[in-house]
């Protein structure tokens, strides 16, 4: 009987091990198995990738340059403690008293305080590097911008590659179908070889196009797991984003008014007119050199050793006015130097500046061709839908051939892959749309 109850209870244990370690391990492939939407991946991209780790740590060495900066307008604090060991020790009698001069142990502590009131060339430093901080920070939104953007390039390229490969599966399971009815009807002695024939080489046909975009889409999927470092998150379906779709249809605005917008938002060339405006003070730098600099500074000491006048400490507070009045012409070459950069700057910003215009002119013209083509794609897909319809139909009356069956799926297939092309395609011409103007995938201005 004991043994029996033993053997019940070990059974009910190792149970529920098992239902744990089932429970456990349905909860990642539930998570894995959870379709992925584009917000998600986004997400995902900016808390793995590289490139978006990257912009923080370059952001936190911008404001350590800051802080460094700074610095030079703060007291400098220092103390420094100094024991000696002696041979001997000295003594004096001062004011009737013996006095030890020298100790055989002696130890003595100093305080030096030293703060600079007025520097023309660190004033224009700090600026400059605050300058050149902001540009970094800027910059740093923008990279983590352009990722979000490739980010949701690669999801509508898997997504594209996705349905093409369904339009392809259906294409082939069509052609083993009219294959079928075509070996049928050669053996009923209702056509000829020819048909099963040409029904043979479009069966190996449409074989070989899925096996291709069964490729294509591994090779997209795996693009889009190294954008996001996370393979596990891309083995799930992707959602559809039909806001973007959607969002892609309605008609822009004014271009003028676009351009405008673009100008005041995009964050590369906000990156681009910090950097110019540290550049151009940085080019001040040299000619503030012949401005004189002033400082102050203190210093207490004490010791265990009395001086002359039977006091064992000190103190003392200066002031330091200096003035390089000749450096053998450096900081006129410097200038030169630091104006040349200027410009470049400003070069670089007006450049930028002007793409911006060409930028959202193009991306409208673009995302217009995409809606024509779309419409366009659209008729041909239903067209070609009924035609491949009505074919099949009439080669099952015997009014029409196995080649022109072949020929409707191949037309078939091919529109339905032109729409699905046409479709994202017009979702990306939206994308390029959004990134002309500064604005993140879903519309909205990028956080910083």
């Amino acid at each position: 009987m004991m043994a029996y109850e033993y053997r019940r209870g070990r059974r009910s244990c190792l149970a529920v091990v098992s239902l744990a370690l089932i429970l456990l391990l349905a909860a990642p492939t539930a998570a894995q198995d959870r379709p992925l939407t584009l917000d998600e991946a986004v997400k995902l991209a900016l808390e793995r990738n590289e490139r978006a780790l990257a912009t923080r740590e370059d952001v936190l060495a911008a404001e350590a340059r800051v802080a460094q900066a700074r610095s030079f307008f703060l007291p400098a604090i220092t103390s420094t403690s100094t024991y000696t060991r002696r041979a001997y020790e000295t003594r004096r009698i001062v004011g009737g008293s013996e006095v030890i001069i020298q100790r055989f142990n002696a130890l003595s502590e100093s305080i030096a305080l030293s703060q600079t009131l007025f520097d023309a060339r660190s004033l224009t430093s700090l600026a400059a590097v605050r300058a050149q901080r902001n540009a970094q920070v800027a910059a740093a939104t923008e990279s983590r911008r352009q990722l979000a953007f490739e980010v949701s390039q690669a999801f509508l390229a898997t997504l594209g590659a996705s349905q093409v490969r369904e339009a392809s599966a259906r294409r082939f399971t069509f052609a083993g179908q009219n294959l079928e009815a075509a070996q049928a009807r050669f053996a009923a002695g209702l056509a000829s070889v020819n048909d099963v024939t040409r029904a043979e080489l479009e069966y190996a046909t449409a074989e070989v196009g899925l096996t291709q975009v069964q490729g294509q889409v591994e090779t997209s999927t795996l693009q889009l797991a190294y954008l996001l470092d996370a393979p596990e998150a891309v083995r799930a379906a992707l959602v559809v984003p039909e806001f973007l779709i959607e969002a892609a249809s309605a008609e822009a605005a004014d271009p003028e008014a676009l351009v405008e917008e673009a100008l005041a938002r995009r964050l590369d060339v906000g990156s681009l007119r910090w950097l110019a405006t540290s550049q151009r003070a940085l080019a001040r730098l040299p000619m503030l050199g012949w401005l004189p600099s002033l400082s102050a500074n203190g210093q207490y000491r004490l010791t265990n050793e009395s001086s002359f006048n039977n006091r064992n400490w000190n103190w003392s507070l200066g002031a330091t006015l200096s003035w390089s009045i000749f450096d053998g012409g450096a900081r006129f070459s410097q200038q030169r130097e630091r104006k040349a950069l200027a410009r470049l700057a400003d070069l670089d910003l007006q450049a930028a500046t002007r793409k911006v215009d060409v930028d959202v002119r193009e991306a409208l013209v673009l995302l217009a061709n995409q809606r024509a083509s779309l419409r366009q794609a659209t008729v041909a897909q239903e067209v070609a839908q009924k035609n491949a319809a009505e074919t099949a139909e009439l080669y099952r009356q015997g009014l029409a051939s196995a080649l022109e069956v072949a020929d409707a799926n191949v037309s078939l297939f091919e529109a339905e892959v032109a729409l699905v092309q046409e479709r994202y395609g017009l979702g990306t011409a939206f994308l390029n749309l959004e990134a002309a103007l500064g604005l993140d995938p879903f519309g909205k201005e990028p956080r910083k």
